[in-house]
């Protein structure tokens, strides 16, 4: 493998890690192997801390590559509990209010699925990456600070129910790039007259590349440690 001319790696990003920790973590590996200070490497779609799975890694040259590799179609399974919210729409943060949940039918969950399947808006999380003035939104909301996000134009492709409860719902979700599962999790929460918020999210599908394929961090770097190294010629 040339990891300076460029490599494309498939992880299985863990619980916890921060999408920038993996990138940490693998580029550390290659610059002890490599016998150099630094070396380019990059990620294509960043995964919250709380959310696990496929995350696609370049090294080298293949980084100019990522905006192409991020731009693929996204598959999640998504952990939704129904009747409270949450100001980051996650696990997060706290509860912050409490909903009427002895409505909720799965009938009423099916039906209410198909109206979010195509080209729907989407507010962004407060708690995202966005920028507003150059700062991260996140940034400004743990500070306590009051954020407003422009809806976003995007696609959902598949919106499946794989199992309900009168308190949670497990979906799967194809989507374009771009889309919070987090504020999809809010809006289903709204449409179904009480409120939701995501506790898991596993992402299993970017572009071709699925759960299968990737490796754990641990594999990544045991590959990187005993892999055939192809150094690039001057």
């Amino acid at each position: 493998m040339n990891f300076i001319s460029g490599e494309i790696l498939y992880i299985d990003k863990p619980l916890g890690w921060t999408s920038f920790d993996a990138v940490k973590r693998l580029r550390g590996a290659l610059t002890r192997r490599l016998g150099l200070k630094k070396i380019k490497v990059g990620h294509a779609g960043t995964l919250d801390p709380l959310a696990t799975g496929v995350m696609i890694l370049c090294t080298g040259k293949a980084t100019k590559r990522i905006d192409d590799l991020q731009a693929g179609v996204k598959e999640y399974i998504a952990t939704i509990a129904l009747g409270a919210t949450t100001p980051s729409f996650d696990l997060e943060t706290e509860i912050d209010a409490t909903y009427p949940t002895e409505h909720i039918t799965e009938q009423l969950v099916r039906d209410t699925l198909k109206t979010f399947v195509g080209r729907i808006e989407q507010v962004p999380p407060a708690y995202s990456a966005c920028k507003i003035d150059g700062k991260r939104a996140y940034s400004l909301a743990r500070k306590g600070r009051e954020v407003e996000l422009k809806p976003k134009i995007l696609v959902i492709d598949e919106l499946e129910l794989l199992s309900f409860s009168p308190k949670v719902l497990e979906v799967r979700v194809v989507c374009s790039k771009g889309t919070y599962i987090r504020a999809l999790a809010r809006d289903i929460g709204i449409a179904l007259n009480s409120g939701a918020h995501l506790t898991a999210l596993r992402r299993t599908r970017v572009g071709d590349i699925t759960i299968e394929k990737c490796l754990s961090v641990q594999q990544a770097a045991e590959l990187i440690r005993t892999v055939e190294i192809e150094m690039p010629q001057d």
